[in-house]
């Protein structure tokens, strides 16, 4: 098993799932602490699920719903909630 450090893992992130996909198992450290593995999935195909959509996007693209008609400022909420930060 490879042990890579979270730059590591970062810096390049394609070539170690690359790695993964063709078997590897990479356990990514954080000042040599163990703290997540990245193993390969065992049988993609059974674990994938398409499933058609009901309606086509383009149907749903113009909908517009209706205002909240709330008795509160959104926006006043939201500059009170980022104030608070």
């Amino acid at each position: 098993m490879k042990r890579v450090k979270i730059a590591e893992l970062k810096n390049h992130l394609s070539a170690h799932l690359r790695a993964v996909e063709r078997g590897a198992e990479i356990e990514v450290t954080d000042r040599d602490r163990p703290i997540a593995r990245i193993v390969p999935v065992l049988d993609s195909a059974t674990r994938l699920r398409i499933i058609p959509p009901k309606r086509l996007f383009s149907a749903l693209r113009e909908k517009r719903y209706p205002p909240t008609r709330w008795p509160v400022d959104l926006v006043e909420l939201l500059i009170e909630d980022r104030t608070k930060r």
